[in-house]
């Protein structure tokens, strides 16, 4: 495709998402903002969830990550289904019962004020993180294909793509990205079918089947690990990361519950995280599959791209075909943005209900200070992304990402685990401590597990360690444990 027609291929998508903002936008009211007034249909929520869970990081680097690790990654997808029913059936009934808008307000019934901004402002780290990690790549994505030709230098295109998602939802907010998210959920899917039916042509499959025997008897679609315990893919340690990644990452996210909160009900919300489990598992086998594909064709035309550049090198060469090579684009940016708009409205949200309590500012004054806010947060996306392209350069985006995650979600997961599993109190004003301490700890554990561990190789399961940590750091500081300690 030639950079113009990229570019009003890009133009035509924003359009579109912003003629649904104007529409789901005309309540400009902070209630539609935060909640979407409780009323969205549980079947658009659990849709939309599939395109915000998998980003443009799946999309990218799923695919990308076969070559090297194989099927490796569907151990992590399997604990990913086990996760979202404990989300449903233990998570969910107890933030419909408080009638949340912030889960993080658990905490300060639970605990106390300290707890509750311990945890918010972890959200807000971990959230910033984790968007920053997938917009850096779908910006990369674009500057490669896009800006690099036309002379705009990358920290344009980093404020241009930030700038696109806050213009279709500084009114609307999650009431505008349930149905954003529908669209983009929908691109997504069907630009990774029609790369699949492009390469399986090539590759004279010409049928399902064909396509399914080629790819499971292809060596790199083993898929359980059980040889090596030392090993990071290892059966054990990746289906347990997979169950503790969805419970922090989703259940524990403002950003994805917020969603589920804008539902009537909860058994609304079950049947959404329930049917999005299901849904997910069998997309997440169509990006597997594809990542073999792209492997094979790159091996027999002599493509040299590995890693996160697979796809987009293969998709834009110029014999797959305009049509295919607007669909990947659709999808990249579709899978990109249906995760980064929903985390910039539930970063507004979590500092505005818990850090600043918009709630009680003068009501005259709230619609204009989330409206900062919203900027606010914009910027700093911006910087966090352009620090990222200066810390990595030659990585798989994913697996960075659930690094990252291990280490930034690890202290609102002993701290859920703490106050749903136990009836204990704890010295709250020291609850931040543990959340600083617990990770640093985690990091020099698995700086070094090899020589620790006899050559254990710590892998997602970090999460775990992290949370464990956290977990018997506040038992420590907990009133009946230790109660002659005032620390």
């Amino acid at each position: 495709m030639s950079t113009s027609a990229i570019i009003l291929l890009i133009l035509a998508y924003f359009g579109v998402l912003i003629l649904i903002s104007y529409f789901t936008g005309k309540e400009d009211s902070n209630a539609a903002f935060f909640k979407a007034n409780k009323s969205a249909p549980w079947y658009l929520v659990a849709f939309g969830m599939i395109g915000a869970s998998l980003s443009g990081v799946t999309f990218i680097s799923v695919p990308g990550a076969v070559e090297a690790k194989q099927f490796g990654y569907f151990q992590v997808v399997l604990g990913y289904f086990f996760g979202y029913l404990i989300i449903a059936y233990v998570l969910l009934p107890l933030y419909y019962r408080l009638n949340l808008t912030s889960i993080y307000t658990y905490l300060k019934e639970r605990f106390g004020n300290t707890s509750y901004k311990t945890g918010s402002i972890a959200f807000l780290i971990s959230r910033t993180v984790g968007a920053s990690f997938r917009l850096f790549l779908v910006a990369k994505v674009l500057q490669l294909l896009v800006f690099d030709s036309l002379g705009v230098p990358f920290f344009i295109t980093v404020i241009i793509t930030i700038a696109l998602i806050w213009l279709y939802t500084f009114k609307g907010g999650i009431k505008t990205i349930i149905f954003t998210d529908t669209l983009q959920t929908l691109f997504m899917l069907v630009s990774v079918i029609v790369t699949i039916s492009f390469l399986a042509s090539a590759l004279n499959l010409n049928s399902v089947s064909e396509i399914y025997t080629y790819v499971s008897d292809s060596n790199l679609s083993k898929v359980f690990f059980f040889d090596d315990v030392n090993d990071s893919q290892y059966f054990l340690k990746s289906f347990l990361a997979g169950i503790f990644i969805t419970i922090t990452m989703t259940g524990l996210d403002q950003d994805m519950m917020q969603k589920n909160l804008t539902c009537k009900n909860l058994k609304d919300a079950q049947k959404n995280m329930v049917s999005f489990s299901v849904v997910l598992v069998f997309v997440n086998i169509l990006f597997l599959a594809l990542g073999v594909l792209l492997t094979q064709y790159a091996a027999q035309h002599g493509i040299e791209a590995k890693k996160d550049d697979l796809f987009p090198t293969i998709a834009m060469l110029p014999e797959i075909g305009v049509v295919t090579s607007a669909f990947f684009l659709l999808g990249l940016i579709a899978a990109a943005y249906s995760s980064a708009d929903s985390a910039l409205t539930s970063l507004t949200t979590s500092f505005c209900i818990d850090i600043i309590e918009l709630d009680k500012k003068p009501e005259e004054s709230r619609k204009k200070v989330r409206k900062q806010i919203h900027v606010l947060f914009s910027i700093i996306l911006i910087v966090v992304i352009l620090l990222f392209d200066i810390l990595f350069t030659d990585v798989s985006v994913i697996w960075e990402l659930f690094t990252a995650a291990g280490y930034t979600y690890g202290p609102l997961l002993g701290l859920f685990a703490f106050g749903i599993l136990t009836k204990i109190d704890l010295k709250d004003k020291y609850v931040w401590i543990i959340a600083i301490v617990a990770p640093i700890v985690s990091y020099v554990i698995n700086h070094y597990s090899v020589d620790l561990l006899n050559g254990y190789q710590i892998g997602f399961e970090i999460l775990i360690v992290n949370g464990i940590l956290t977990f018997f750091g506040l038992l420590f500081i907990s009133k009946r444990t230790v109660p002659s300690i005032d620390l």
